[in-house]
């Protein structure tokens, strides 16, 4: 019945039995209510259900959309897709190789600051590349009675490492993913002690608050005086406490 209104329904059902002669009038009024209220209980669901898919199919459409727009990237697959310069990697080899040594001019790298950038750039994991791995590579590339290595040797030691790290790929994938592990990282200050910054701390490490003997072991701008604070150095200069004219001696026997 697709395309009747309820009016037509009614009329279609209730038609041939108005038409009986021997049809009370009675019945074919409650026949007629009895279709009416079908009708509409048919007509609400079937409207209820046009609506629930109308929604439903806008909520499947936003969602589209929305993963269209916003694709999800793993960090492997942003690995994969993009390739890391060796320009990149070497400024990640100057940092860690500088890290700790004041002297260090960032050319050279020891074997503690190479075993610390495998293992802050998680190229050692524990399982494919261990700290003896890495050691035995550290031992490898470098010269002979050398303790450091530069940043070539570095890189070929970054050569052998990758299959091991990256099983199952070719040994350009595996050294490219490699690079993407190094590429903007600097050394971690794990376990450095940080200053506490608390109101107790800043109030106890107050120079200007302290009094006695205390206060005379700073001066104004809070820096220590060393030993002149601690103890009584006696004045063997020859000129009395208060008097101003001390050291104008030797300048007075010199213009006499």
């Amino acid at each position: 019945m697709e395309g009747l209104s309820s009016y037509d329904v009614i009329v279609v059902l209730a038609g041939p039995f108005s038409l009986l002669p021997s049809f009370p009038p009675c019945l074919t009024s409650l026949y007629h209510s009895i279709c009416v209220i079908t009708v509409n209980k048919q007509g609400a669901a079937g409207r209820r259900r046009a609506r629930g898919q109308r929604r439903t199919g806008k909520r499947q459409n936003n969602q589209t959309e929305i993963l269209t727009e916003h694709p999800p990237l793993t960090e492997a697959a942003s690995m994969a897709d993009g390739t890391v310069s060796l320009a990149e990697v070497e400024t990640a080899f100057q940092k860690f190789a500088v890290h700790g040594d004041t002297k260090a001019t960032g050319k050279e790298m020891n074997g503690k600051n190479f075993a610390k950038i495998c293992k802050d750039c998680h190229i050692t994991d524990g399982k494919n590349v261990t700290t003896t791995d890495v050691d035995i590579v550290f031992s490898k590339v470098k010269a002979k009675s050398a303790r450091v290595i530069t940043f070539e040797q570095f890189n070929q030691a970054l050569t052998e490492l990758a299959p091991k790290r990256f099983k199952g790929k070719s040994k350009d994938e595996a050294l490219q993913q490699l690079y993407g592990l190094l590429a903007g990282k600097e050394p971690a200050n794990v376990g450095v002690t940080k200053v506490a910054k608390a109101a107790a701390v800043d109030r106890l490490t107050d120079t200007t608050k302290y009094t006695g003997s205390h206060k005379e072991r700073f001066d104004e701008s809070g820096k220590g005086k060393g030993k002149a604070g601690r103890e009584d150095i006696p004045d063997t200069s020859g000129y009395v406490a208060a008097y101003k004219g001390t050291g104008t001696y030797d300048e007075k026997v010199k213009d006499a």
